[in-house]
């Protein structure tokens, strides 16, 4: 409990002494790679101090250019393990209610996090729509295709969000199986347990060679790659479909 206190004491610190000069700076500038390396930084450190520790297999599968990372999702510590690892700026789509936090809802925007409202399917759409042109503009992003997070840890159904936006870009998709996460930050539980989380990236997919109409197939794809790198525990239920 001590280390999640201070993990959460330094989160705040930094969000309320640390993002609101850099977020002055991104308007000045007009850059945000300055906001968005201290941001990394800090949830490093974060990580360290929460006895977490990430280790990340398949990084040489990531291609150079913009993609789009299709990730299982099984704990809110998802996006703080598996970003960082990736060599390269990306963006999310986040909850509607992430962005009702004063100073980091101005941050994620100036960041291009995008809001999505699942119970609203014309403003998801528009959403898919605002992270296609920025995924032509140079931007990548992570995307946890279940739609939301695994009770039980185990991979679920895929949305086609993700491939959609792949497929409607001609970008990659690379396979993310992220390990051990529900462990350490259980659903409906904000007590972080120390130990490892492993980040495997698959082999692309090149979605650029996929039609609208064969978004499926990607989409399947995609699903059985990230489930052959997860562990037994977080394999699908037999019982699971597609």
């Amino acid at each position: 409990m001590i280390r999640t206190l201070f993990t959460f004491v330094f989160a705040a610190v930094g969000v309320v002494i640390i993002m609101p000069p850099l977020m002055v700076w991104t308007m000045i500038s007009g850059d945000v790679q300055l906001m968005y390396d201290v941001f990394i930084s800090a949830v490093r450190v974060a990580l360290r101090i929460a006895g977490i520790r990430v280790r990340a297999e398949g990084v040489e599968n990531i291609p150079a250019g913009t993609c789009v990372f299709a990730s299982n999702h099984c704990s809110n510590l998802d996006p703080l393990a598996m970003v960082p690892k990736i060599p390269k700026r990306v963006s999310l789509l986040a909850k509607t209610d992430v962005f009702k936090i004063p100073i980091l809802s101005k941050a994620f925007r100036q960041g291009g996090v995008i809001p999505v409202d699942r119970k609203n399917r014309e403003a998801a759409a528009d959403s898919v729509d605002e992270a296609v042109e920025s995924l032509k503009h140079g931007l990548s992003f992570a995307i946890f295709a279940e739609g939301t997070r695994s009770r039980d840890g185990r991979l679920q159904p895929f949305k086609r969000g993700a491939f959609v936006m792949a497929i409607r870009a001609g970008v990659p998709v690379v396979p993310v199986s992220l390990a051990g996460t529900q462990k350490l930050l259980r659903k409906g539980d904000w007590k972080l347990y120390p130990g490892e989380v492993v980040v495997k990236f698959g082999r692309p997919f090149d979605a650029s060679q996929y039609t609208m109409e064969r978004r499926q197939q990607l989409l399947e794809q995609t699903y059985a790659a990230v489930a052959a790198n997860l562990p037994p525990e977080q394999q699908p239920s037999p019982s699971a479909g597609h």
